[in-house]
């Protein structure tokens, strides 16, 4: 677990601030795929939690995110003394500070599969970040599909497969929402930008995705951010 201690005056200020224990510093809607993991896994489950976003590629943005955390990215939930940082780190800690929500599946083995694919989204699909960046409010159809982005959609194609027949019985990945369901969040984003063809019964796993209530209320505030950006290069 990433954790650091958060310095005690801002500590109290949020604290004073909230009415939850629990603040999340994220970065723009439209584009954070980072951010968007632990949202979900915090907004889908009905845990409170105040929030923070820090809009990215400005010239005070390294100063703003450093005020939350040494390591200089977002996300970062702020846990009343202590800052954790990482996506997968949040969702862990969350998982493990509200058991009772079930964030993680409950079968031992669906759920070590769970911990195994976000580790792996984690670590690794490097050709489809760098080729299709996440941007909701976009339309590409037709760009990014390089050979390396091409690849990863195949290895998430089949990671779907295999988890919504085995565990999902068709309906999320390990049948009801999980912090695997949050982790894939942000590819499923980028498969409706990009327009990348799945199969009927993936697209239909895409579209329930966007559908969800936790995920649905991000992509309007994703769309309204990118509007209001537009707005103002006009």
């Amino acid at each position: 677990m990433q954790t650091t201690e958060l310095d005690p005056t801002l500590a109290a200020s949020l604290q004073a601030a909230g009415k939850s224990s629990l603040t999340l510093v994220i970065g723009d809607k439209n584009y954070s795929s980072w951010s968007m993991r632990p949202w979900l896994a915090l907004a889908a489950f009905d845990i409170p939690f105040n929030e923070i976003t820090i809009k990215l590629s400005q010239p005070d943005t390294s100063t703003a995110i450093a005020r939350y955390s040494a390591a200089g990215k977002v996300p970062v939930l702020l846990a009343e003394s202590v800052a954790i940082w990482d996506s997968l780190a949040i969702c862990e800690f969350v998982a493990e500070q509200f058991p009772e929500r079930g964030l993680w599946p409950a079968d031992a083995t669906a759920r070590g599969v769970a911990r195994s694919i976000c580790a792996e989204m984690h670590a690794g699909f490097a050709g489809l970040r760098s080729a299709m960046p996440m941007d909701i409010a976009g339309r590409y159809p037709g760009q990014g599909h390089t050979p390396q982005a091409q690849a990863d959609i195949g290895r998430v194609c089949e990671i779907w497969e295999n988890c919504l027949a085995e565990f999902g019985h068709h309906r999320y990945l390990f049948g009801d929402f999980s912090i695997a369901g949050a982790y894939f969040a942000p590819v499923a984003m980028r498969f409706r930008s990009y327009r990348v063809s799945l199969a009927p019964a993936l697209q239909a796993y895409v579209d329930r995705i966007a559908a969800h209530p936790a995920v649905a209320r991000w992509i309007v505030a994703a769309e309204a951010e990118a509007g209001t950006a537009r707005r103002a290069q006009a």
